[in-house]
């Protein structure tokens, strides 16, 4: 196996370990001093400097400046001079186009402030730059194109473990300063305090601190290979759990269908999801296929059978894709989703190649795992640079669709989502608004219009009291109990029951809340309680919310007290007033109660 971490003499690049050192210690401190000169250019709202000023540049050096330095911590030692910095140059390059442009397509009105970038772009960001490094570091090493697989295993997974044990250090290092700070603190002195909430101090010390951890870990290499085994043997085994789990509930779906995995809103996510796992437990337990490293017999037979359960896995993701995208068109979540499943097809096919190709061909255990691994790398690093550029930039081709399926008639002008054009889209959907306010059907440019006039998505829809009425969709507690008649019925936008559009969102239980021998309902989504009443025309009417404080632990979620029997109706503490302007309602203060004290 080829060292990618020296060169033919044995000695590193940069002249031993005292070289690697003032080289990481270097590139820390002028990480720390850019991010702090940054921090300074955006740190007041009002009086923003250059180059804050500039949006699209400063959210390009922010991700440039975040994460290049943290490539080149790895690749000291591993790369020549000349090789890392090429490298360098190039990874900082394509850093800061993505950044520029995913801040050139926001809009820059209503909340824009620093560092501007939106969150999609800077985790993909940091995973492409991590699987493109690992490719490299390893081919420049051995100098060839593709290099060997237990050569990319290596690589990736010592340096996994270096940053994840570096992140602790840091970690570790600022709770023991605010240890510090507090025993100061109880004798009278606030120096250490003072000092650690100054941004000149806490910036380039965090990122020095980080470089440390980065060379501490790095110079006793074969201990980074000992803990990587242990935490390779470990997680290897919890393979054999999430096997039976997704067996189990692939083997259940018969009977149950599938209608109660749509309910949940994100039954995409929640596969995919559960595909990553596998797909990282597999490696743990696969490793880099050596015959001296092949696990057990129990553990072999678990990876031959996770692999082969990616595939219904991705087909069920791709099939629920399919049905949100085939009702409501694409948004640039279905687009990164359809990205991710994109490069789960690969998985997929290439992994139950691995697990079945005995059956039909003698190969090594799941050989051909290993392709599979290095073509999947190089796509998502390709998909992940299209996506967040203006190539397949989601929000251009979401806008494009939606805009699509409105002329040709497969949403009608009414229910056209005009707040996603307006609020999420960014640049191309106000340029898409603004051609739609110019539309030759009234209805659609009025409500483009609308939809331009306003600040935020709930006025906007406040404002639209010409949505046509909606049938509620309600879940009924207990089970098997039913609604009131008239209950369920279309209502407009200005009813609670608007808003439920899935049975899973809402939860309606029937009580006679005040023992008048009538009932009334209890509607609560996942923040509020809604009564409902009845009246002498037999139309339920809005009464008004019961809003919960929440304290302690425990679920945050409405609808979980509404299943509860202790909820119950209770007397009023105090009455309310008649006034000559009208009733006056008593509000209870509704603090959390104070902490029990215990004995210091």
């Amino acid at each position: 196996m080829t060292d990618p971490y020296n060169d033919q003499t044995g000695r590193t690049s940069l002249g031993g370990t005292k070289g690697l050192a003032v080289a990481r210690l270097g590139i820390g401190l002028v990480q720390g001093l850019l991010l702090y000169a940054l921090y300074r250019s955006g740190a007041s709202h009002d009086a923003l400097t250059w180059p804050a000023t500039h949006p699209p540049l400063f959210g390009a050096l922010i991700l440039a400046v975040s994460f290049t330095p943290v490539m080149l911590l790895a690749g000291v030692g591993r790369l020549s001079v000349k090789a890392l910095a090429i490298w360098g140059l190039i990874a900082a390059a394509v850093l800061m186009l993505l950044g520029w442009h995913d801040v050139a397509q926001q809009a820059t009105d209503g909340r824009f402030y620093p560092p501007y970038l939106r969150f999609p772009v800077i985790a993909f960001a940091a995973a492409a730059l991590f699987i493109a490094h690992h490719l490299i570091v390893p081919a420049v090493a051995s100098r060839r194109w593709i290099a060997d697989f237990d050569d990319y295993f290596d690589t990736a997974w010592k340096a996994g473990v270096q940053l994840a044990l570096s992140l602790g250090f840091t970690g570790a290092f600022w709770l023991l300063l605010f240890l510090g700070a507090a025993l100061f603190r109880i004798i009278g002195l606030r120096f250490l305090e003072d000092l650690i909430g100054e941004e000149w101090f806490s910036i380039p010390v965090t990122c020095l601190v980080f470089a440390v951890a980065v060379q501490l870990t790095d110079v006793r290499s074969g201990l980074i290979r000992g803990v990587r085994t242990v935490a390779l043997m470990l997680l290897s085994w919890l393979l054999l759990v999430i096997t039976v789990l997704v067996a189990s509930f692939l083997l259940a779906l018969p009977f149950t269908g599938l209608d109660g995995l749509w309910k949940t809103g994100s039954a995409t996510a929640l596969v995919l999801s559960a595909a990553a796992a596998l797909i990282i437990l597999i490696n743990t337990a696969y490793q880099d296929g050596r015959e001296d490293n092949l696990p057990p017999v129990v553990l072999r037979v678990a990876v031959r059978v996770a692999s082969v359960l990616l595939t219904p896995l991705i087909l069920i993701a791709i099939w629920g894709l399919s049905l949100r995208i085939g009702q409501h068109g694409l948004t640039p979540d279905r687009i990164i989703a359809s990205a991710c499943a994109l490069v789960g097809v690969i998985y997929a096919a290439g992994y139950g190649w691995a697990a079945l190709s005995p059956f039909w061909k003698k190969t090594a255990w799941m050989k051909p795992l290993e392709r599979t691994n290095v073509a999947a790398a190089v796509l998502t690093v390709g998909v992940i640079l299209a996506l967040f550029s203006p190539l397949l930039d989601p929000a251009r081709l979401s806008v494009g669709d939606q805009v699509a399926r409105l002329k040709r008639g497969a949403v009608s002008a009414a229910l056209f989502d005009y707040g996603f054009l307006r609020f999420e889209a960014g640049k191309p959907g106000r340029a898409a608004l603004a051609d739609l306010a110019k539309s030759s059907n009234a209805e659609i440019a009025r409500r483009a219009k609308q939809a331009q006039a306003t600040d935020n998505r709930y006025d906007l829809k406040q404002k639209d009291d010409s949505l046509p009425p909606r049938t509620p969709r309600v879940g009924v507690w207990p089970e098997g109990a039913t609604l009131p008649a008239g209950f369920v019925t279309p209502v407009r936008r200005d009813d609670p029951r608007y808003d439920c559009e899935d049975a899973v969102e809402c939860l309606a239980t029937a009580r006679d809340l005040n023992g008048d021998g009538r009932t009334e309902v209890l509607l609560a989504d996942r923040f509020r309680i809604a009564l409902f009443a009845q009246g002498p025309d037999g139309v339920w009417t809005h009464q008004g919310d019961y809003r919960v404080v929440f304290c302690g632990s425990g679920s945050n979620d409405v609808r979980e007290l509404l299943k509860n029997p202790q909820t119950a109706p209770v007397a009023p503490a105090w009455p309310d007033l008649s006034t000559p302007r009208g009733e006056a309602r008593f509000t209870p203060e509704q603090d959390c109660p104070a902490p029990v004290a215990v004995n210091p």
